[in-house]
């Protein structure tokens, strides 16, 4: 594949991505499937640009916007996605010399039927280069600095304060690493490095969690033996926490109400030693499928993945289950420097529609639980309208009391709020994603006389 094709391939995706608002980890994988040929480089420049532009799109906007007498949002898809990764290139992809990307950009132009706008594209991306001084927005402008929505900003900066706010913004841009989960039912810790060895990757242990890893050097999963033969499941290492949270003991039947595609399944079932039972459900086959390639991979018994709408009551679970795993569907603010196309679908109001959906979630599934069973609610999000609004509302309409989550996770989280029974993590955090754990007792029934 050549320069010019890999450009086209990333200005595809940023249509699907940007302008009919797919997915930008689906779009990009499926990208990268159709062109399964090209070389390991070009796979690189096509992932960087595409993920990179995506990230910047809000300052990348300030910056045409600055240069053009015609506003992004009144250009032609292409001619603003084109010129979006060509001063991506130029401000952030030092090995890509200025002229070869306004020449790209021009040629791309011409060859998507705009060749009448070849002078417009050329004339900006050349004076952006000429006066790269324009560029640069007020330090305090968080939203261009960061590329956040500036609602985004302004939420955090209320409930969190600047300072706390700032750190996650720099978190939510930081590159994206590969984190694994060793299964340690499945091989003996020196036993797996060694394999990892083999496998001739690279990898670093968390600083928190010695079971936990950050992979890099790596193409494909799927190369790799480890891998394959099961021993590690892809899992961040906040999303770790709420396993441990759980902390099941040996025969506990568990129910992860929306589990795809498995990662907190998989660690419920290692913990449990290949007894008991996990209750793996979500909504749909294409997630459940997720759930069941992973169990596969694995090789865990005591997993039962099941496609089930989470709002709908299991009457057949009635108290059966000793832990129920609910990460509930959420805005995703905790996980963007994976996945950093959420801040551009997210609103104020679809995080009411949210939270309305979680607290109808959570009044259904408090019904599997056994009394003196426990609750784990969790978000991979950061705001208190879905994390501690949602514990106080738990408190307040479900027969649940807190239960304390100390000496449940690494010394390194200690905080005020473990004795009350949640934690918030922040984007950052010991490298980890955002992410929100509570954990419930649920109220032994009372004895009528």
């Amino acid at each position: 594949m050549t320069d010019i094709n890999a450009r086209a391939v990333v200005l595809d995706i940023l249509l699907d991505v940007l302008e009919i608002g797919k997915l930008s980890h689906l779009v990009i994988r499926e990208k990268l499937k159709e062109y399964n040929d090209i070389s390991k480089q070009e796979r690189s420049f096509i992932t960087r640009m595409s993920e990179g532009t995506i990230e910047k799109c809000i300052e990348l906007d300030y910056i045409i916007n600055a240069f053009s007498k015609i506003k992004v949002k009144k250009m032609k898809p292409a001619i603003r996605n084109i010129l979006r990764m060509s001063v991506y290139q130029i401000k952030y992809m030092n090995s890509v010399p200025d002229s070869a990307v306004c020449n790209e950009a021009v040629k791309l132009t011409a060859k998507r039927g705009y060749s009448g706008l070849k002078g417009f594209v050329n004339g900006i991306l050349r004076n952006i280069i000429r006066e790269p001084e324009r560029c640069e927005c007020e330090e305090d402008n968080y939203s261009v600095k960061y590329s956040m929505p500036r609602w985004i900003v302004d939420m955090w900066i209320k409930e969190y304060g600047e300072e706390k706010t700032e750190s996650m913004l720099k978190a939510s841009g930081r590159e994206s690493r590969i984190c694994i989960r060793r299964n340690a039912s499945k091989s003996e810790r020196d036993e797996f490095l060694k394999l990892l060895d083999n496998d001739k990757v690279s990898y670093k242990c968390s600083d928190i969690l010695d079971d936990v890893f950050y992979l890099w050097d790596i193409e494909k999963l799927n190369d790799m033996d480890t891998f394959n033969r099961g021993l590690f499941q892809v899992q961040d290492l906040s999303s770790v926490m709420s396993g441990l949270a759980a902390s099941p003991k040996e025969g506990d039947i568990c129910v992860d109400v929306c589990a795809a595609p498995g990662g907190k399944t998989i660690h419920l079932a290692d913990m449990l030693h290949n007894t008991g039972c996990v209750y793996s459900r979500d909504i749909s086959d294409e997630k459940v499928n997720m759930i069941h390639e992973n169990v596969k991979r694995t090789g865990f018994s005591n997993i039962k993945p099941q496609v089930w709408d989470a709002t709908h009551n299991d009457k057949s679970l009635y108290e059966k289950a000793d832990i129920v795993m609910a990460d509930l569907p959420c805005s995703g603010l905790g996980v963007m420097s994976r996945k950093s196309d959420i801040k551009y679908k997210v609103s104020k109001e679809s995080i009411k529609e949210l939270v309305h959906l979680q607290r109808e979630i959570l009044s259904v599934v408090s019904s599997y639980i056994k009394p003196g069973g426990t609750l784990v609610y969790s978000t991979c999000t950061v705001n208190k309208q879905e994390n501690d609004e949602n514990v106080k509302w738990i408190l307040d309409n479900l027969p649940f009391e807190s239960k304390s989550l100390k000496g449940r996770l690494p010394e390194e989280l200690e905080c005020e709020t473990l004795e009350e029974g949640y934690i918030q993590i922040f984007p950052g955090d010991y490298g980890m994603d955002g992410f929100f754990v509570a954990l419930f007792k649920k109220k032994q029934k009372e004895i009528e006389d």
